[in-house]
């Protein structure tokens, strides 16, 4: 159901991701252009669970700068390795962050921001070219569902990334 959120690694969740996939792969299967297939990812996202924010930083040199997103006003940049979007492009790794007042280093764009996950979106030649960052008004919103379905939903941009 659109804009209904279910709970975190609940079948409910489960059967949302497993409907939002093909979905996903249909809306950007014939789009050529980063930017508007990062666009309609995030809306297409934010569309179907209501997070609080739903977004992409690009990595340019030293510092991820911030693309298409859903949601209010965002941080402009954010330097390798700082906060949750940075640590997950520094480890290249996806990071689930339950309470980011206990992250060490959260960058607080929104006071609204509980929970963090933030997925690293690899290049053709499998750098780290960008970062799906999707904060929750609720604490410890995200679990091992959202890592699985989020990276493979990911996967779909990674041929437009030169």
């Amino acid at each position: 159901m659109p804009g209904t959120k279910p709970t975190k690694n609940s079948s409910d969740r489960v059967a949302a991701y497993d409907a939002l996939l093909p979905e996903m792969q249909e809306l950007l299967s014939e789009e050529r252009d980063l930017i508007a297939a990062m666009a309609n990812f995030s809306a297409l996202i934010m569309e179907r669970f209501a997070w609080h924010w739903v977004g992409f930083y690009r990595v340019a040199g030293a510092d991820l700068v911030l693309g298409p997103f859903q949601g209010p006003v965002a941080c402009s940049r954010i330097a390798f390795g700082k906060g949750v979007c940075g640590g997950a492009w520094k480890q290249e790794k996806t990071l689930v962050v339950p309470d980011v007042e206990q992250f060490p280093g959260h960058i607080a764009c929104s006071p609204h921001s509980r929970s963090e996950i933030v997925v690293p979106i690899r290049d053709r030649d499998g750098r780290i070219a960008a970062v799906l960052d999707i904060d929750s008004t609720e604490l410890d919103d995200f679990g091992t569902v959202d890592v699985h379905a989020l990276e493979t939903m990911c996967e779909i941009l990674q041929p437009l990334f030169e």
